[in-house]
């Protein structure tokens, strides 16, 4: 069986299990303990913590030998731009969509909730802090704490310095791409993994997680995910066919084990190995891009995110009867956008975001996050493959317009 079906199959046997756990199990009997709390968390955490050992090498390495290709030829500017507007762009259509569709729809609409006036929450950076957050003081200390926009910022000054240093910066790129291999290597290994991480991680979710969640939240729910559905299914195929040229139907037919895996993680860094090794040798993306263009959109591209941020602005404000106004809503777009420049790929991280939203557009934050948070654990993990399937679709748009994408490898059948 082939390793897309075995991370398939793993993904319904664990929510079946899950499933089957919560209805007949009690709480706190040694079944959970021991099962669910025990052996499937903890097999589920060493997965994702092994993958995630390998994120900041990966993009380091790859970003290293990607900008010292690049550099020769001067193309790392106008690359950089072309992904950046890309990002945003895609960024910008989820929130709007996400709002227009919300209002229109009014899934808050009838509960006439009001707010207490409880403590105001942390609500994160200024846009200047995250700005200067962006360059580190200290790239070592930036790899240890996981600061994936300063290492980015790093790993690119170092690429493109190796690419002006002549025959010793030639030596120093063989070297960085020696251990590329290597890098690779040890992500094929961790993949052959998945299907056990991936049943372990859904089968302790849907074991820990009922139905009752759902009874309050079931149109919010299904809001965000008829638009997480809009922005995967029209916005990216748009995209890809209008400005890349190339077959969508190709494109999600080797992207969704990436878009399982990823939703099973509910985290884009997690996910980022198999989707570099996806991009680049089933999609035909050469890795002077891909290694560019992705770790900087697991880190600044969150559109999955900012439709979750737009229904749930919306939801709220009906819930409380607050009138946000056409100008709030016009500025939730813009603050949703920036809060995605700099957002850890990491599960949960979207509901620390909406905190910044949801004080830009005068609502309660506390009573907000508290109404909507039964049930985004399982909408992080929808988004998540959202927020991966947009990075591999601006990689690619980027790729062609670069002329670095293998239309061979690309329209080649997804057998694997």
């Amino acid at each position: 069986m082939s390793l897309t079906k075995r991370i398939l199959l793993a993904m319904v046997l664990g929510i079946a299990l899950g499933l089957l756990l919560n209805g007949f199990t009690s709480p706190g009997g040694w079944i959970e303990r021991y099962l669910v709390e025990g052996l499937f968390d903890m097999v589920g955490t060493i997965f994702v913590n092994s993958l995630k050992l390998l994120v900041v090498p990966l993009v380091f390495v790859s970003l290293v030998c990607g900008t010292a290709s690049l550099g020769e030829t001067s193309r790392v500017g106008p690359m950089a731009g072309k992904t950046v507007g890309l990002y945003v762009l895609t960024t910008a259509i989820a929130i709007t969509l996400a709002i227009g569709v919300a209002s229109l729809l009014g899934p808050g609409k009838g509960l006439s909730l009001t707010a207490t006036g409880g403590a105001e929450m942390d609500v994160g950076l200024s846009l200047k802090d995250t700005i200067v957050n962006i360059f580190p003081s200290n790239p070592i200390q930036a790899m240890a704490d996981g600061s994936m926009l300063q290492v980015i910022v790093f790993s690119l000054l170092f690429g493109f310095a190796i690419s002006r240093s002549g025959e010793k910066g030639r030596a120093i790129a063989g070297f960085f791409n020696n251990l590329n291999e290597v890098v690779m290597q040890m992500i094929l290994m961790l993949v052959q993994l998945a299907p056990y991480g991936v049943f372990c991680l859904l089968a302790k979710l849907f074991a820990s997680m009922g139905f009752e969640v759902f009874e309050d939240l079931v149109f919010y729910f299904f809001t965000v995910v008829g638009v997480l559905l809009m922005q995967c299914l029209l916005v990216y195929p748009a995209l890809l066919r209008a400005l890349a040229r190339v077959n969508p139907i190709t494109f999600f037919r080797k992207m969704y084990p990436v878009q399982v895996f990823a939703f099973s993680t509910a985290s884009s860094n997690a996910t980022l190995p198999y989707t570099l090794s996806t991009v680049e040798k089933k999609l035909g993306v050469d890795n002077k891009v891909a290694s560019f263009t992705l770790p900087l959109g697991a880190t600044i591209n969150m559109d999955g995110t900012s439709i979750m941020q737009g229904v749930a602005t919306v939801f709220i404000a009906q819930a409380y009867g607050v009138d946000v106004g056409i100008m709030g809503y016009l500025m939730v777009v813009l603050t949703a956008t920036l809060a995605s420049i700099g957002t850890a790929g990491v599960p949960g991280v979207g509901m620390v975001t909406l905190t910044m939203v949801l004080q830009q557009a005068g609502l309660p934050i506390e009573e907000g996050i508290a109404l909507i948070i039964g049930v985004d654990r399982l909408l992080d993990m929808l988004r998540t493959s959202v927020n991966v399937t947009g990075d591999a679709a601006v990689t690619t748009v980027v790729a062609n317009s670069e002329s670095l994408l293998d239309s061979d490898t690309y329209e080649a059948p997804a057998d694997r």
